[in-house]
């Protein structure tokens, strides 16, 4: 069976790369006197926390025989205070570090989603979309935790245990060397663990991302599901890519959860050797062990593997937030194909002179869509663009956008090369619409006003009534202000193109693209909205993709396109007297009409 984008799993990084971290760190240094204050608090807690056994030692070795109850009292003050101060510290602590945490996951998705603005069309072309999201709010979502606890956790801990280590020192030194036995069991699981680990994490990521892709694409098309019966074999494909998750999911929390008992039963048993020993050591002469000492001692045993504890669970935490890491620094690395060049200006005002001179361009190396083409439009005139489906219409429109870089040739605007010019200055002079009429979720006034904030809502209403959309507006419940569904989903084909249209023109642009306007525009509607289109396209230059020829016979240029060139280059009549390619497809489209 054939294998969907989304049922193809990503390449997985076979090397622990610690330049991911490197770059998350720098994320860290805008809060680094957050951090610091945190830090401070933290360990000067755990530090004071390390006197609360020396001071059970001291009652219970020297207080209690010597009946000392005032130095108890004193103890037990300090012990009253350390508790409060570490109350507070953890409070401030999680206080600020939450704060910091949220705002470096934030830093972090908006750069991703910044990045994503400027990727050219052929990455969203060559991934479901479903890939491309889940980086975005799951990934970065899951790296939460380690930056809200596990970094400072983490530092304090590793502190923690050299003041713990010191005081277990300063008790008793062989007892101090019994506990360290541990650590090379608990070292060599570690090392076992840490491969197999990594990799079930990032196949974990992989099979989360295939399944929102999934999730994504079926409830795009839920209509065409719907239409072809599809609802059992969908569900299907659904269950084995969800079961496949779950199956990755059970064995890197598998692994996960080795670590825990482990240091558990490395901590049961050298405690048990700590007072098999201890206990038999206190009659030995100048063992200099006493019951104070043991209690202490065993009070610090816990105290040293709970840090550790901590550090392997942190341990865990990194290497399922570098399988993350890789494919979020991933995106924002992908390289922006089209973008300012060094030391490019801003566009001057356009008045609308186009040329194209010898641009040859292709999606894929080696297959040319466009064979040096030439062509020049004066200002204000109105160039029909036709030809077969996959000819190279759309191309075009979109290199006068710089919606891709040309591969040799070069695009001029009133005489300057658009690769000289800022992206922003050149587009914020055009308008585009598109083949794909996008509705975004909110009202209908915010969709019309989407490329141009600052218009009132007068001129929101005069453009809609130019291209005939007000009417059916107004019938709405809400008129201007009645909420859209995500894609436009309650309107008709036709009503989304009137609003995309309305949008393009809202923005006055010097020069106009408009890419299959009016294919789902009945032809009432579109008789109607061809008045508000000449007087519209006056004094404009503008782009008109268009397989109904009816909707072009105006236009001062028809350039009929195939086979990557411009095969004839005319007005309607001038290319009627030709009886060429035009003359052809026009008498198809007639002949069609009339046996209709």
């Amino acid at each position: 069976m054939a294998r969907n984008k989304y049922d193809v799993d990503e390449v997985l990084e076979d090397k622990f790369d610690v330049g991911q971290l490197k770059r998350l760190a720098g994320y860290l240094k805008p809060y680094k006197k957050q951090m610091a204050v945190v830090l401070f608090l933290m360990l000067t807690a755990s530090a004071l926390g390390m006197l609360i056994p020396r001071f059970v030692m001291a009652v219970m070795d020297v207080c209690i025989p010597e009946g000392d109850k005032r130095s108890i009292w004193i103890y037990a003050g300090f012990t009253i205070l350390i508790a409060l101060y570490t109350s507070i510290s953890l409070r401030i602590k999680i206080k600020l570090m939450t704060r910091v945490g949220q705002d470096i996951v934030h830093d972090l998705r908006y750069d991703i989603f910044y990045h994503l603005q400027e990727l050219p069309f052929s990455y969203y072309d060559e991934r479901p979309h479903g890939k491309i999201q889940v980086r975005v709010v799951n990934y970065v979502n899951n790296l939460s935790d380690l930056l809200s606890n596990g970094i400072i956790n983490t530092v304090t801990d590793l502190c923690n245990l050299f003041f713990i280590m010191f005081f277990m020192l300063s008790i008793n030194v062989r007892l101090t060397l019994i506990c360290l036995c541990g650590l090379p069991i608990l070292t060599a699981v570690i090392i076992f663990l840490k491969k197999k680990q990594r990799r079930a994490w990032q196949i974990q990521s992989n099979k989360q991302s295939n399944l929102n892709a999934y999730i994504a694409e079926s409830i795009n098309g839920i209509r065409v599901t719907q239409a072809f019966v599809r609802e059992e074999e969908n569900s299907g494909i659904f269950n084995r890519l969800s079961d496949g998750y779950r199956q990755a999911w059970m064995r890197a929390v598998k692994f996960n959860f080795v670590m825990g008992p482990a240091v558990d039963i490395i901590s049961a048993v050298t405690t048990s050797f700590i007072y098999v020993l201890g206990i038999s050591w206190m009659d030995s002469a100048g063992s200099g062990i006493t019951v104070g000492v043991l209690v202490a001692f065993t009070a610090y045993i816990s105290r040293f593997w709970q840090p550790i504890n901590t550090l392997a669970s942190f341990y865990n935490s990194l290497l399922t937030a570098i399988s993350y890491l890789e494919r979020i620094f991933e995106t924002i690395d992908e390289p922006v194909q089209v973008e300012d060049k060094a030391g490019a200006k801003d566009m001057p005002a356009i008045e609308g002179r186009v040329e194209f001179r010898n641009v040859t361009f292709s999606y894929e190396d080696g297959v040319e869509i466009l064979k040096k083409i030439n062509f020049s439009v004066e200002k204000g005139q109105t160039v029909a663009i036709v030809g077969p489906t996959g000819a190279g219409k759309t191309t075009i429109v979109n290199l006068i956008s710089r919606f891709y870089n040309v591969d040799s040739g070069g695009i001029l605007v009133d005489g300057v090369n658009i690769e000289d010019v800022t992206i922003h200055s050149l587009r914020s002079q055009m308008g585009v619409m598109m083949q794909d009429s996008f509705i975004f979720s909110g009202t209908i006034m915010d969709n019309i006003r989407y490329g141009n904030k600052t218009v009132s809502d007068e001129e929101v209403i005069n453009a809609a009534k130019t291209v005939c959309a007000h009417d059916f507006i107004m019938e709405m419940e809400n008129g201007y202000y009645t909420q859209v569904n995500e894609r436009g989903s309650r309107l008709s084909a036709g009503q989304r193109q009137l609003i995309s249209f309305a949008r393009a023109l809202l923005a006055d642009p010097k020069i106009l693209i408009l890419d299959e306007a009016t294919s789902s525009i009945d032809t009432e509607t579109e008789i109607l909205l061809q008045e508000g289109l000449n007087r519209l396209l006056c004094g404009r230059t503008s782009f008109i993709i268009a397989h109904r020829l009816s909707t072009i016979k105006n236009a001062d240029i028809i350039m009929y396109v195939d086979n990557g060139g411009i095969r004839e280059k005319g007005s309607h009549e001038e290319l009627l007297e030709r009886k060429g390619d035009y003359y052809q497809l026009y008498m198809s489209q007639y002949d069609f009409l009339k046996e209709a």
